[in-house]
């Protein structure tokens, strides 16, 4: 299987831009070239994007999905070094929680300052705002 940058984008839902720069991080292989110099992609390729892909809708940063692909490509490790890694991404995805339920009790404490039955001019909400 040889695809072009687009074939392998709509394969794997990621855009061109994206392959590229994942290429640049080292997170995916260099391609083979064609004749024309355009990049050609196999299975590889799409395997590696579809792990990247995956990582990324679990909020993986790159660093992370790096440290995962090194991990990945020593097979004979015990796997405590991935457990150790997911173990500090649910961390980090606590403490996120945490900040974002601050942030909606601060929105609902504003919203709760305006009934909508005022002009936006007396808007207790915009007054909080900037005070």
């Amino acid at each position: 299987m040889n695809l072009k940058i687009g074939e392998l984008a709509a394969r794997t839902g990621c855009l061109p831009e994206t392959i590229r720069y994942y290429e640049q991080r080292g997170l995916l292989s260099a391609p083979a070239r064609s004749s024309g110099n355009y990049r050609l992609y196999g299975p590889v390729h799409v395997d590696r994007l579809t792990f990247i892909r995956r990582c990324r809708s679990l909020d993986m940063s790159l660093d992370e999905i790096q440290a995962l692909l090194v991990l990945q490509n020593e097979p004979e490790q015990p796997c405590g070094g991935v457990n150790d890694l997911v173990d500090h991404h649910i961390e980090i995805l606590g403490r996120k929680m945490a900040e974002l339920q601050a942030l909606q009790h601060e929105l609902m404490h504003l919203r709760s300052r305006c009934q909508s039955t005022g002009r936006v001019r007396e808007c207790k909400i915009l007054r909080d705002l900037i005070s």
